[in-house]
C-alpha cells in the first residue's frame, strides 16, 4: 500500500488539492492518505490531523502575533508526516506554513518525494526563495506558463499543468428556485474564507448592499461562503434585515449561482479565475491593516493584485483596495459598469484571452499523474 500525505492550510489550497487527490482516486485504489485538509479533502473521506483554521493565518502582524504557535505547528506537523511515513508529501499553496513543514520533513527523511502545487509567487516578490527550494522540493506543479522560467534556472523540475479551477467538468443541475424567490438577478458578493478578511469587508459589503437598494430592485445578493463562516454570515445578514440577500458554502450550488449570476463582487484571491472562467463581469476588492498594506507596498513588485492583470500588465477587472475599497467607490464603480453593457463585454472578452494562457483543459489528470511517478 502507497502512502501519501496531503498538506494545506487555507480553504482555497483545501480544494485545489481534492480536484488532484479526487482524479488519483479514480486512477488508484491502493493509496492511503492522511492530511491536513478542510471540507473539500474531508467529503473524499481523507482524514485530516488537525482543523485547518488551526494554521489560516492573515497577514503579517497576525503571523508575528503568533509566531512561536506557528513555529510548533509546523514542528508538529512534520513529526506527523515523518511518522506517517509516505512514498510522497504533496504540499499546496500556504508556501509560509506548508514548504517551512516540507523542508523539515526532507530534512528528517530525504525517501519522502515532496511534491509542491501552486508555486510561491516569486515573480511577485521575494525571488531569492527560488534556490532555497531546491535544496527540498522534487518537483513543482505550475498554474501558470510564465512562472517555469524562474524555476528552470535553478534546475527545479518543473510542470505546468494549469489550474485545476479552470475545469468545467461539472454537468449537475441544480434548482435555486428556492433560493432566489420573484425572478430576481443574482449577484454574487465573495467576502473572503478567512476571518480576519470576513470581519474587515462584511461591514463595507453591507454599506455596498444597501445603497445597491435605494436604486435597483430587482437583485438578489447571493454571498458566497464555507461551512465554517456561512451561519456566521447567514446571522449577521439576519440582523442587518436584508429581504434580498443570502449565505451559501455548498459548491455545487456556489458554482451554479456564479454562472446564474449578472455580476460580481470578489475578495482578491483565487475566486477571480473562477469568475472570468464563467464568463461574469466583476471587481475585485481587498482591504488590509495598515502595518500590513505598507510591508506589502515596499516587498511586491507588481502593479496589480488580480493575476489577470498582471498577466495583461492592465486593468482588465477594476480594482479597489484598501483606502478605495470602500462603500462609496465600490458602489459608484458597479453602477456605472452595469450601465455600461458594451464595458462588461470588453471586461469579459479581453479576460477570456488572458485566462485561454492558464488552461490545459486536464490539470488535475497532469496534476495526479505528476504524483504517481513518484510512488
Amino acid at each position: 500500500m502507497k502512502k501519501i500525505f496531503i498538506l494545506t492550510g487555507e480553504p482555497s489550497g483545501d480544494k485545489l488539492a481534492s480536484k488532484v487527490i479526487a482524479q488519483l482516486k479514480n486512477s488508484r485504489s491502493d493509496i492511503e492518505y492522511l492530511s491536513v485538509g478542510g471540507e473539500h479533502l474531508k467529503a473524499l473521506g481523507i482524514k485530516s490531523i488537525y482543523e485547518l483554521k488551526e494554521v489560516t493565518y492573515l497577514g503579517f502582524t497576525k503571523v508575528l502575533q503568533n509566531i512561536f504557535k506557528i513555529k510548533k505547528k509546523i514542528k508538529e506537523t512534520a513529526n506527523e508526516v515523518i511518522k506517517f511515513r509516505p512514498d510522497v508529501l504533496f504540499s499546496v499553496d500556504s508556501p509560509d506554513f506548508t514548504l517551512r513543514v516540507a523542508r523539515e520533513v526532507k530534512k528528517n527523511n530525504q525517501n519522502i518525494k515532496t511534491i509542491h502545487f501552486v508555486a510561491p509567487q516569486v515573480w511577485i516578490w521575494r525571488e531569492y526563495r527560488v534556490k532555497q527550494l531546491k535544496l527540498f522540493l522534487d518537483h513543482i506543479l505550475l498554474l501558470f506558463p510564465f512562472e517555469k522560467k524562474y524555476f528552470d534556472k535553478e534546475g527545479i523540475q518543473t510542470t505546468f499543468t494549469g489550474h485545476p479551477l479552470l475545469e468545467d467538468k461539472s454537468k449537475s443541475k441544480v434548482d435555486i428556485s428556492q433560493i432566489i424567490k420573484d425572478k430576481k438577478k443574482i449577484f454574487s458578493i465573495y467576502p473572503g474564507s478567512r476571518s480576519n478578511e470576513i470581519n474587515i469587508l462584511i461591514p463595507i459589503l453591507f454599506d455596498f448592499v444597501k445603497k445597491m437598494n435605494e436604486k435597483y430592485k430587482d437583485l438578489f445578493f447571493v454571498f458566497h461562503s464555507t461551512s465554517e463562516h456561512v451561519q456566521l454570515i447567514q446571522n449577521l445578514l439576519l440582523k442587518e434585515g436584508f429581504r434580498n440577500c443570502g449565505a451559501i458554502a455548498d459548491e455545487k450550488i456556489k458554482s451554479h449561482m456564479l454562472k446564474s449570476s449578472m455580476f460580481a463582487l470578489a475578495k482578491s484571491g483565487t475566486i477571480s479565475l473562477e469568475i472570468c472562467n464563467a464568463k461574469i463581469p466583476s471587481i475585485i476588492i481587498y482591504k488590509m491593516g495598515m502595518i500590513n498594506f505598507f510591508i506589502v507596498k515596499m516587498l511586491v513588485k507588481v502593479k496589480f493584485a488580480n493575476i489577470i492583470n498582471i498577466a495583461a500588465n492592465e486593468e482588465i477587472i477594476p480594482e479597489l483596495l484598501q483606502s478605495n475599497c470602500n462603500a462609496n467607490n465600490i458602489y459608484n464603480m458597479v453602477d456605472r459598469l452595469l450601465s455600461d453593457k458594451q464595458g462588461l463585454e470588453k471586461q469579459v472578452t479581453k479576460s477570456q484571452e488572458i485566462i485561454k494562457n492558464f488552461k490545459t483543459e486536464r490539470s488535475s489528470e497532469i496534476a495526479s499523474s505528476i504524483i504517481e511517478n513518484y510512488l
